[in-house]
């Protein structure tokens, strides 16, 4: 893994996105000190997900500091004298509670990067939220019929912790070449809203090009029960995927390759294709073909 200059990290930022953020900080060569409240319930992702939390923690310098001391800020100022960048994601009100708003840190410490990671931008950067919320409002939620499910994967907290990265990459350049910390801010609303844009521009959804209109690109029911993930979208593995058929005896028909690629398949007829193998089968097939085709997993 190609790793950059050393530089180090404090981080104040509990839950998920600071975290993951500063976990691919350290990957990338940083020194990573996480400053957490005093007790164990001071980052609520250890209560959560202790595992999760250690994977994330693993090789990082742990410290219980209480900032509501005034020894408790001595200490954090004396971490961020030799720290190249702060990451936090409480609200900025809370930090400037603290004396650490940003013109606070810069004057004390000039060479210092901050990157906050908050809610929403603008003028609604002190309203509370969480992932699902973000997600709500940006429309990346899926539905079962009417009733909006709870996402398995949080897309604002994750691609906020990524554009995180970025900023603090971007932070690091800039001082190399002024001297100077800057400020970088992270909407984890902004991330969902981002990223719901395939959505947006019809790309995705329900009777979309990649939401089950192409049938070389959607799910399919295996034999067994399984599922299984066709994504042929390109023509070389379309066509690929109609010789595997045919080759395999799968399509109930006398049509030679060249007229099955020319005249396409319908989903109906993929779906019985699929249908009579289990989902392992087609992973193999997959593999020996070289196939963008994959058995569905549960979590």
């Amino acid at each position: 893994m190609n790793q950059l200059p050393s530089f180090s990290v404090v981080t104040l930022a509990p839950n998920l996105p600071g975290p993951v953020a500063a976990k691919r900080l350290q990957e990338l060569g940083g020194t990573v000190i996480k400053v957490e409240g005093p007790g164990k319930a001071a980052d609520p992702m250890r209560l959560y997900c202790e595992p999760y939390y250690q994977h994330l923690v693993d090789g990082q310098d742990v410290r219980h500091i209480d900032l509501k001391t005034e020894s408790g800020l001595h200490e954090l100022h004396e971490l961020l004298e030799g720290a190249d960048l702060l990451l936090t994601s409480s609200r900025p009100a809370s930090l400037e509670r603290l004396g650490l708003g940003w013109e606070d840190l810069h004057a004390r410490f000039p060479i210092l990067s901050q990157v906050a990671i908050v809610g929403h931008s603008g003028e609604h950067v002190d309203v509370a939220g969480h992932d699902l919320t973000y997600e709500a409002h940006a429309g990346t939620l899926s539905f079962h019929g009417d009733s909006p499910a709870m996402p398995v994967v949080p897309i604002a907290d994750l691609a906020g912790a990524e554009r995180a990265v970025s900023q603090a990459l971007a932070a690091l350049w800039q001082t190399a070449a002024t001297g100077q910390g800057s400020y970088h801010e992270v909407a984890l609303a902004d991330m969902a809203t981002e990223f719901a844009t395939p959505a947006r521009f019809r790309l995705t959804g329900p009777d979309t090009l990649l939401g089950g209109l192409l049938p070389g690109y959607g799910l399919y029911q295996a034999q067994c029960g399984g599922w299984v993930a066709i994504a042929a979208l390109e023509p070389h593995f379309f066509a690929g995927l109609i010789e595997a058929l045919h080759v395999e005896g799968l399509l109930p028909t006398q049509a030679t390759v060249a007229q099955l690629q020319s005249e396409g398949i319908t989903a109906e007829q993929l779906a019985a294709a699929v249908g009579q193998k289990t989902a392992a089968w087609w992973d193999g097939m997959a593999s020996e073909r070289n196939l963008p085709i994959a058995s569905v997993r549960r979590g």
